[in-house]
């Protein structure tokens, strides 16, 4: 009895977590030949990949797939190892992950029969789009299970805004007192690809200047400023157009700089080293997108999103140590591990704008990343992966429409330079007052103004 429940409960979540078929027949159709040699996970798992494999060796380097009257080109991502399943003899579920070129994810479904070593598809099927399924499972009285659309199926409640998005975004804040003399530094967001940038208004006082950062292109307000200006507000605002980002080409990338570290952001190191070795055992001769996809899984298994002493410093050491913090250590613990690796990776900072209404204030900054495979460069988000699991397949080569940023890079350099220089990251001013160093405060907000 303790058996029989046990395979019922297996074979339950297999159906409500990664699955396919247009009908199934129940456990209880399907008996086990007693001369039929025992099929394992690692044999279904070798049989998926060796398909995959071949196909993408007989075509033009991709796995190709149709999907309604669409030709779909994709590269391995992911293999759900935790979803492989023998479904009766010979007969066996996969589900895996595959990209194209403009970073979209696609989750497949694949049934193979076979025995181990010589198994063949049977059936396949594109069961979600950048982790949003286009169907469930049902079973019917019969015991046999079917396929159910799932209509207007939306990651809106989750935070995602797709397809592009405009809104006016209010960057504010006050200065301190100033008894003599103030400097300060203020990130200047640009219009690039994926976001439209016009700044409407600027109140702030006439004495300023933009600087160019040298490394990277970002742009600073530097305000030279007195004692007339104590505890002024300062305000800018911006009209952004916003697309979703997914995976796009960049003319002449300077990959040696992304593979090199940081402050903050070692490569190489002992531990880093180990942790790399750990995620990627059995796949050390896949592609880098693999690679990428397995450091990625790794940080969303083994952190957890707290706000806990040193967060926000964008420490990947302290992040490898106390398993916690904000975007910043997420993501500056995977580009330490992916350069680890050997894939170039980068930084970005701005901020997101709510999806589940069109106006109001903004909870502080955000924080992404990006890696370079197949010649692309791949938005990843792990802080937002890693707080809504269901979009962890969409976070990985993909960044909502729903978002602004400001500055890219880090250990930033400029001229006039604050005593903070190099500048770790910058989303927030930068204020030294009277010589002395003081913490600064922005608050954002928005209004939506696409509202249908």
């Amino acid at each position: 009895m303790l058996k029989i429940t046990t395979f019922l409960l297996i074979f339950s979540l297999l159906f409500t977590s990664c699955q396919t078929s247009e009908e199934k027949q129940s456990t209880g159709t399907e008996k086990k030949s007693a001369s039929t040699p025992k099929v394992d996970i690692a044999d279904i798992e070798l049989g998926i990949r060796s398909y995959i494999d071949s196909k993408t060796k007989e075509m033009d380097g991709y796995f190709h797939l149709r999907d309604d009257n669409k030709e779909l080109r994709l590269k391995l991502v992911r293999v759900h190892t935790e979803y492989l399943s023998n479904l009766g003899p010979n007969r066996h579920f996969a589900c895996v992950d595959l990209a194209d070129e403009n970073g979209d994810v696609y989750d497949v479904d694949f049934f193979l029969e076979g025995p181990s070593g010589a198994m063949d598809v049977t059936e396949t099927t594109v069961h979600k789009l950048n982790g949003r399924p286009f169907y469930s499972w049902k079973q019917k009285s019969d015991k046999t299970w079917h396929r159910v659309p799932m209509e207007n199926a939306s990651n809106e409640l989750l935070g995602i805004v797709e397809g592009e998005d405009e809104f006016e975004f209010y960057y504010e804040t006050q200065l301190p007192k100033i008894q003599t003399d103030a400097k300060v530094w203020i990130p200047i967001a640009q219009s690039d690809k994926f976001q439209e940038i016009e700044i409407v208004d600027m109140q702030i006082p006439d004495e300023n200047e933009i600087l160019t950062e040298t490394a990277y292109g970002n742009k600073i307000l530097f305000l030279s400023l007195n004692s007339d200006h104590s505890n002024q507000q300062l305000k800018i605002t911006y009209h952004v157009k916003r697309k979703e980002k997914g995976a796009y080409s960049e003319k002449n990338p300077d990959l040696n700089r992304y593979l090199s570290e940081n402050i903050l952001m070692p490569v190489g190191n002992t531990r880093f080293n180990e942790i790399v070795a750990e995620a990627l055992e059995g796949k050390e001769n896949q592609s880098d997108l693999v690679h990428a996809r397995a450091i990625y899984d790794y940080i969303i298994d083994n952190m957890r999103y707290a706000k806990n002493k040193k967060y926000g410093t964008g420490d990947a050491v302290y992040a490898c140590d106390s398993k916690t913090g904000n975007c910043t250590e997420f993501h500056s613990l995977f580009i330490s591990l992916a350069r680890t690796a050997n894939i170039p990776a980068r930084f970005a900072i701005g901020a997101g704008i709510p999806s589940d209404r069109d106006e109001g204030g903004i909870d502080g900054y955000h924080c992404w990343a990006e890696f370079y495979a197949d010649e692309k460069w791949w938005p990843v988000d792990i802080s937002e992966g890693n707080k809504y699991t269901a979009l962890a397949t969409y976070y990985f080569g993909r960044h909502p429409a729903n978002r602004i940023e400001f500055t890219k890079g880090r250990d930033l350099k400029f001229e006039p330079a604050p005593q903070s220089s190099p500048v770790k990251f910058m989303a927030y001013p930068i204020f030294e007052v009277d010589g002395e160093s003081i913490v600064s405060n922005a608050k954002f907000s928005f209004n939506r103004l696409n509202t249908k």
